[in-house]
């Protein structure tokens, strides 16, 4: 597991001087703490939060993955976004990511009715696709993106022109993580299982994983503007 998180933060990584390289504009982003007291001063509350996924190693969270689960829970506890839209399907690992974090997030307190699931992503820009899809179906107006503060960058320069609804960006501010005892939730993983699972690199090749991570696999709308519909 530890070679195959290597090669996700190698992927990552390349794929972000990718999409960055003479984007500057649209790679600024506001600190974790300014995007999140900027919202309680007025007042901002989003239909939905998308979360994207992250491997699971079939023993407990990562770091990675329980920054974003307890990020989101503390936006829907503190009334900033109503829904959490988890996002991932099995990529390096035979469970579905947007499930286990379900799961944690239930075991939080997050209430089941207010979870929604994308299976389908496995590259980060395919997270905020399909979810943004997700939340057109369900009738949705406004959504917001929670990851940490460098994955934030990458697709806020995806999404900059992409788009035709805003995405709000909540990056994790890992000091109300840390200015707080947090829960540790223990979950039963069996439920979150894909059965026949095929990992990622037996499927794709370092190039197509890499031309996903910087969204070649998501569909480009073919009228003008270039834009995905609003919500």
């Amino acid at each position: 597991m530890r070679q195959k998180g290597r090669n996700y933060r190698v992927l990552f990584s390349l794929a972000a001087s990718l999409l960055l390289l003479g984007q500057w504009r649209c790679a600024t982003l506001e600190s974790p703490r300014k995007a999140y007291h900027k919202a309680i001063a007025r007042q901002e509350v989003y239909d939905a939060l998308i979360v994207p996924g992250v491997p699971f190693d079939s023993v407990t969270w990562s770091n990675t993955m329980r920054a974003r689960v307890l990020w989101s829970w503390l936006l829907y506890r503190n009334g900033r976004v109503k829904n959490i839209i988890y996002s991932g399907s099995a990529v390096y690992s035979p469970y579905y990511e947007a499930k286990i974090m379900g799961l944690y997030a239930q075991q939080l307190g997050i209430p089941a009715a207010h979870i929604y699931y994308d299976t389908l992503a496995e590259h980060s820009t395919e997270n905020v696709y399909y979810s943004y899809e997700l939340a057109r179906k369900l009738g949705f107006k406004s959504i917001a993106l929670g990851t940490e503060y460098d994955q934030a960058i990458l697709l806020k320069r995806f999404m900059c022109h992409r788009f035709g609804t805003r995405i709000k960006i909540f990056p994790v501010y890992e000091a109300m993580l840390d200015g707080e005892k947090m829960p540790e939730p223990v979950i039963d993983p069996a439920p979150a299982r894909k059965p026949g699972f095929r990992s990622l690199p037996d499927r794709e090749s370092f190039g197509q994983r890499l031309g996903g991570t910087a969204g070649s696999k998501v569909p480009i709308p073919k009228h003008k503007p270039r834009r995905f519909p609003p919500l």
